[in-house]
């Protein structure tokens, strides 16, 4: 009876306590963040896809407006507290506020297809309607105020069909329209005497393939016209921004996707990420461009181009929210939410910024607009959330540039792998130092000089150094370092140097091992550590036993091949002396690479030319003693010489085919034995 009375006793504090906390609960207010069914991406410096913080989550649906329903809708647009939706097989434009209630509808039995709508600030909207071949403009209330039908123009083309399919337009009232199936570019149209057609404007370039090319020169001119015509892509959506400016998307065109044309059709627009299949594009409020995919993704750029998130995917079917399975037209309102408009599942998904991002639109606003210490405070807290974030460690950059922190910006600048940034910093870092450190600089080269000089006149008068150079001179005649140091002997006279290899024992297996393992490491060094602005490697990223089985491989494989040709080719070398006269030749590579290394480390972009030019010149000169190599050891003409590297090349590829074939049946055979062992294991288990 006791523990009946105890239970009875909890049960009922169980129970006002849980009251409790619900209470608590409704009284306070709970947010519930649920996982978005996507990942969010950025674009490193290094141009790398790379995930980072969510950007924008989804924050609700529209299906509806009011108790209308709309289906098929191809295009929308935001107008301050409004929703335009060109209703498509419903041959209506609907207007909703932010939240899908009802407000007005236009074009009710009078539109037939409408595929593209533009709304101007006084609320004119205009409806290009692709099955009628006309647009159309409404007024405010509804009404009908004009319809633009195909322009009597000759430079438009009789032949050409007037099929309206997007449309924007400028502060002047002139119309920007795609029609279907026109190559030659968007159609302008002036509302002027009743519609004046103005040219066409923003053509994508054709773009002409090597085989285009033979097609054109084999091919007679019957066959040519039979052949499909190279055509220019056409446009499928565009819009026009408060400052004139026109994006323009386009399918299957790879960079130039996307375009943000001037008024005169000059692209100024080369993002750093594309997709194949855009589908709109709209302009944010800090000038930020989003561009849409026919698949779902989202593209977010700043005004440049430099990827900012992308996110989004294709629905397979589970309908789940942030997932699309037709994208069709996006939008962005004053609260920077975002409208994608979803043709297939008949609904607009809205999407909320999360405190990330809102950092980084403050941030690039700030940046944008100059004011650079400004932004550092913002910037600071999005890279307090991901350290990673290249645009946030560029623009962090550049604000310390701005107020002189030299040091500093180099290190963000190195952090956001930006390579112009940094050149710029490490200029200024260079200049600082160059003030402080000139004069005293100056004064140990004199000093050394000086002391070189007193060096030789001691040596010269009472002989102080006699016994240091009998020590260096007997060391320099030991045979290991005499090969050794014949590898300059060998730079400067090829000819006599490979007589030397051939007939008189300059050179040992031991000297060239030694001399191919300094070349292996002034190429690691090379790789590695060479200056920022001219790396070609990420830092961090070190494969260095890749790298020499690499080198190693490549060396021996040319080394062998050139042998084998030209004992075919009646040559008269061996192999030692191919492969040490072959080590010589990288003598150049192994003395003035170093050299480069350093001056790498201490240019910026205005004197890369100078890596570049000694580059150059090393490079041709290896190339030269190698040539020569190959010519002086076989002693064959300059003729058989070309046919025997010609031969040596393709007998490498041959060979690296077969390596490459091996390698796979030694893998299939590995991962055969694999399972057989595995079953095996299996059934005696």
């Amino acid at each position: 009876m006791c523990n009946k009375l105890l239970q009875r006793g909890l049960k009922q504090r169980l129970l006002l306590l849980s009251l409790c906390l619900i209470t608590c609960m409704l009284l306070t207010g709970i947010t519930v963040f649920a996982e978005t069914p996507y990942k969010t991406f950025t674009q490193d410096g290094y141009g790398r896809i790379v995930e980072t913080q969510t950007a924008y989550v989804p924050f609700s649906s529209i299906t509806k407006i009011g108790d209308l329903s709309f289906k098929g809708a191809m295009d929308m647009k935001i107008l301050g507290d409004e929703i335009y939706i060109a209703d498509t097989e419903g041959k209506r434009v609907l207007v909703s506020d932010l939240e899908g209630n009802f407000l007005r509808v236009y074009g009710e039995g009078t539109l037939k297809n409408p595929t593209g709508i533009f709304v101007t600030a006084d609320k004119t909207l205009y409806v290009a309607d692709k099955e009628a071949g006309k647009v159309i403009i409404f007024n405010n209330a509804g009404e009908v105020v004009k319809e633009y039908t195909k322009p009597e123009h000759p430079l438009y083309g009789e032949e050409m069909a007037f099929k309206p399919q997007k449309i924007a337009v400028d502060s002047k009232g002139i119309m920007y329209i795609i029609c279907e199936g026109n190559t030659n570019g968007i159609v302008q149209i002036s509302p002027t005497e009743g519609g004046t057609f103005l040219g066409y404007f923003g053509t994508n370039m054709t773009s002409t393939s090597l085989l285009d090319i033979f097609r054109r020169i084999v091919l007679t001119d019957e066959q040519l016209a039979k052949l499909p015509k190279n055509l220019p892509p056409t446009p499928n959506n565009l819009m026009i921004d408060k400052k004139g400016m026109v994006y323009t998307t386009t399918q299957g065109v790879g960079t130039y996707s996307l375009k943000k044309l001037n008024v005169a059709g000059k692209n100024l627009l080369e993002p750093d990420s594309y997709d194949l299949l855009p589908t709109a594009v709209t302009v944010g409020n800090y000038e930020n461009i989003y561009m849409l995919s026919e698949d779902g993704y989202v593209y977010e750029y700043n005004k440049n181009g430099s990827t900012l998130f992308i996110f989004g995917g294709k629905d397979s079917g589970r309908l789940r929210i942030g997932l699309f399975q037709k994208a069709a037209a996006i939008g962005v309102d004053k609260n920077n939410r975002l409208y994608v408009l979803d043709q297939e599942k008949n609904e607009i998904q809205v999407f909320e910024t999360t405190e990330f991002t809102d950092l980084v639109h403050e941030a690039l606003y700030l940046y944008q607009n100059g004011e650079y210490t400004k932004s550092k405070e913002p910037l600071n807290r999005i890279l307090d959330m991901n350290s990673l974030f290249d645009y946030a460690n560029m623009a962090m950059g550049q604000a310390y540039l701005q107020e002189e922190n030299y040091t500093l910006a180099l290190k963000y600048f190195r952090m956001a792998k930006d390579f112009q940034g940094y050149s710029d910093a490490f200029w200024e870092v260079r200049n600082v130092w160059l003030n402080k450190n000139l004069i005293p600089g100056v004064g140990i080269l004199l000093g050394l000089f000086f002391l070189r000089k007193g060096v030789k006149y001691l040596q010269k008068k009472r002989k102080t150094f006699s016994s240091v150079i009998t020590l260096k001179d007997k060391l320099f005649h030991k045979p290991l370092i005499s090969r050794l140091n014949y590898t300059m002997y060998f730079m400067k006279h090829p000819i006599d140097g490979c007589y030397g290899v051939r007939r008189e024992a300059k050179a040992s297996y031991a000297s060239a091992n030694i001399l191919l393992a300094v070349f292996m490491v002034v190429y690691l060094v090379n790789k590695y550590a060479t200056g920022f602005i001219l790396k070609t490697v990420m830092d961090g990223r070190y494969d260095i036993f890749t790298d020499v089985l690499y080198l190693l491989g490549i060396f021996l494989l040319m080394t062998a091949c050139t042998y084998l040709i030209s004992t075919i080719n009646d040559g008269e070398g061996t192999f030692k002396q191919l492969y040490t006269a072959f080590v010589y030749a990288l003598g150049p590579y192994m003395i003035i690479k170093p050299l480069v290394i350093v001056i790498s480390n201490i240019i910026t972009y205005n004197e890369v030319f100078l890596v570049r030019f000694s580059n150059f010149c090393m490079y041709t000169w290896v190339v030269i003693l190698l040539f020569l190599a190959v010519k002086e050891i076989n002693n064959y003409t300059v003729k058989e010489t070309v046919k025997v590297i010609l031969l040596t090349f393709f007998c490498a590829l041959i060979a690296a085919l077969l390596l490459f074939i091996l390698y796979v049946l030694v893998s299939q055979v590995k991962d055969f034995a694999q399972a057989i062992y595995g079953e095996v294991v299996y059934r005696l288990e």
